[in-house]
């Protein structure tokens, strides 16, 4: 994963599976609607093994891991084929761990203190999260201020009605979001609603960047 890949999908799904079986046809379901790419969170038991599922039969597609605690969890993501690594907080020693081994690390920052220590350590891009709930645009406007180099993924609280309005902003360079993937719609395999809400995810992301 890179930077201009980040920029270039706008959105990235943050997908947790309960049932390993369920991983293809979401991953089918998340290509057919145009984002070939996943953030596989570490919430469930089956996670490591979603990514080598992933990573072995949809090589076509960017599999990341969020949720990453700790560099063991890190280590156990990128073995399985995690190509980004994203943390809820920020954490020195898997950041430190991941530019070690040239994997792309998003750490989550929502205080200029943990803001400072990301830029201190060279992160280009770091998680806002959750962002609604610490005041979403309006205080990530107040924090990128002092922080003109650092781009964000703005997560927690991203819909299909503030997707746009958060991409309008130059500092965000993507938005993590599960609304296009909610837990009832896989539980119930719904993997069409799936589709249906990553096209139009896709075509906001498109309607901001072409203009």
């Amino acid at each position: 994963m890179t930077l201009s890949q980040l920029k270039q999908f706008g959105v990235i799904p943050v997908v947790k599976i309960e049932n390993e079986e369920d991983a293809l046809p979401l991953a089918d379901a998340l290509i057919e609607g145009g984002l070939p790419t996943a953030e596989i969170t570490f919430r469930t038991e089956c996670a490591e093994s979603v990514i080598i599922t992933l990573s072995k039969s949809r090589s076509n597609m960017i599999i990341g891991a969020g949720t990453i605690l700790n560099i063991e969890q890190a280590k156990r993501a990128v073995k399985a084929g995690a190509a980004f690594i994203v943390s809820p907080g920020f954490n020195e020693k898997v950041v430190e761990w991941c530019q070690i081994n040239n994997i792309l690390c998003i750490p989550g920052c929502v205080t200029p203190t943990e803001l400072t220590a990301a830029v201190n350590m060279g992160i280009k891009v770091v998680k806002f999260f959750p962002s609604e709930a610490f005041g979403g645009l309006t205080t990530l406007k107040s924090l990128s201020a002092p922080f003109g180099d650092v781009q964000f993924m703005p997560t927690g609280g991203i819909s299909e009605d503030n997707l746009a309005e958060y991409l309008y902003f130059k500092k965000v360079i993507c938005c993590g979001g599960s609304f296009m993937i909610k837990d009832s719609f896989i539980k119930n395999k719904e993997f069409a609603k799936i589709t249906e809400l990553t096209k139009k995810a896709c075509e906001i992301v498109s309607s901001v960047r072409n203009k």
